[in-house]
């Protein structure tokens, strides 16, 4: 199997993992950072805005897992890859949003 296959799926479990914290938050009508608040990443965005950049994760993600070759679920280095890729971008996420938290409650 290609490393860049393996690359690809790696970077589709980024995209969709990221997907998932702008999604809930627009679904529950709270405001949550994305790149487009001020300053980026830090600041708020709306739930639109946050529901379309989730929407934009997902189709990013879900492209990447049909590029180059089918996605073959199952126990293989491509399904590996794409966790792994989701627990990369999660342990991230919670680090950095943890620290905008902490940060705008003053801890």
């Amino acid at each position: 199997m290609a490393w860049s296959l393996l690359l690809v799926r790696f970077l589709a479990g980024i995209f969709l993992a990221n997907g998932i914290p702008h999604f809930v938050h627009g679904l529950s009508g709270k405001a949550f950072p994305t790149p487009f608040a001020q300053p980026p990443g830090v600041g708020d965005s709306s739930p639109i805005v946050n529901i379309l950049w989730g929407f934009a994760n997902f189709v990013g993600g879900c492209l990447l897992l049909g590029a180059m070759a089918p996605y073959e679920p199952g126990y293989n280095a491509e399904t590996a890859a794409l966790g792994f890729g989701v627990l990369v971008l999660g342990l991230s996420l919670a680090w950095h949003f943890g620290r905008v938290r902490n940060a705008r409650s003053g801890l």
